[in-house]
């Protein structure tokens, strides 16, 4: 991910102050503007709310473990196919459909191109209205945080930073059939959002603009909302509302914060916006006509840095995410006529 600085970041900062009153009062009142489905959404949370998955922080430790003892995971290397087929391994097992978007795709600063792979793992396949859960899992070629740049060639596992996404969705995986959807659900882990050499030089969120491309070729399925997450993973990690979700998804920052206050999970901060407007796998998903809001800690302190490993990272700040999200897709209606 991106984090905008200079003067868009804060210039958007100084409306968050404003814009957060109106946030309160939503949250507080637990109520959209947005359309019957909306209203019903927050009715249906009060009314008979579904149960969290039973999600088991130990276990997604030790999913995360796993997928950082492969080592780098950069697109188009050995790594990368050996988490792919982690992955695949571990979803067909639980009875998820796993399909690949194959694509090749050139970075500025590389003379080749290189293979790359978004993943979608799907739960009831053949629900034509969706909801996206979704995170990159490519990780950084050079860790460009580290002070001294002698260290940004050296490996990197990125453990929080691609690998904690991940790794709740492997444990959240393992409960998604006992949940009562209506909809159905789609895991998407993102190839390419991390494959820079040179900041200033190279493109962004390769995985999702492919990803949000193909959607709009298609009108099988319609994805109706989607959650982003990035960084989710870190010991006390913080999620204030992400400025371009609120500006880009307003009713769906409303839905999932709300329900967050619901189950009085902490981490989910309904009383501030993040200090950068972030730009993330979540901007080109919705260009693309899929409204999606980015579940980020971006004042995670080891960020592109050596030192993004397991042991910085906590199985029950995944834990509260996932409680979060499983009760939001259960509560997820079908819209009438689409979004």
């Amino acid at each position: 991910m991106l984090g905008a600085t200079g003067w868009r970041g804060w210039t958007i900062l100084g409306t968050g102050a404003v814009l957060l009153i109106g946030v309160g009062i939503y949250l507080a009142a637990n109520h959209w503007s947005n359309g019957m489905q909306r209203d019903q959404f927050a009715q249906d949370r009060g009314a008979d709310a579904p149960k969290p998955a039973p999600f088991d922080a130990k276990r997604s430790m030790t999913y995360l473990e796993d997928v950082c003892k492969i080592g780098p995971r950069i697109s188009g290397t050995d790594g990368m196919k050996k988490q792919q087929d982690l992955i695949q391994k571990h979803f067909e097992k639980l009875g998820a459909t796993v399909t690949y978007q194959r694509f090749k795709a050139k970075q500025k600063s590389v003379r080749e191109e290189v293979e790359m792979a978004n993943m979608v793992v799907s739960w009831k396949p053949d629900a034509e209205k969706r909801v996206l859960l979704c995170s990159h899992y490519d990780t950084r070629p050079i860790a460009d945080q580290e002070p001294d740049r002698r260290n940004w060639g050296k490996p990197f596992v990125s453990a929080n930073d691609g690998g904690s996404g991940v790794a709740l969705l492997m444990e959240l995986g393992r409960h998604m059939k006992d949940l009562k959807l209506e909809v159905g659900v789609d895991f998407v882990f993102f190839d390419g959002e991390e494959y820079i050499f040179v900041p200033d030089e190279d493109q962004y969120f390769i995985g999702s603009k492919h990803f949000a491309a193909e959607y709009k070729k298609q009108r099988k399925v319609r994805y109706q909302a989607g959650v982003l997450l990035d960084m989710v993973g870190g010991k006390n990690a913080q999620f204030p509302i992400e400025q371009n979700s609120w500006n880009l998804a307003d009713w769906l920052v409303k839905e999932v914060y709300t329900t967050a206050k619901g189950l009085d999970a902490k981490s989910f901060r309904t009383d501030a916006f993040s200090k950068f407007a972030v730009e993330d796998d979540h901007i080109p998903l919705n260009a693309g006509g899929i409204p999606t809001i980015d579940v980020i800690d971006f004042d995670y302190p080891h960020w592109h840095k050596l030192t993004d490993t397991p042991e910085n990272c906590s199985g029950e700040a995944m834990a509260e995410v996932a409680k979060v999200l499983s009760v939001w897709v259960q509560l997820s209606k079908p819209a009438q006529g689409g979004r």
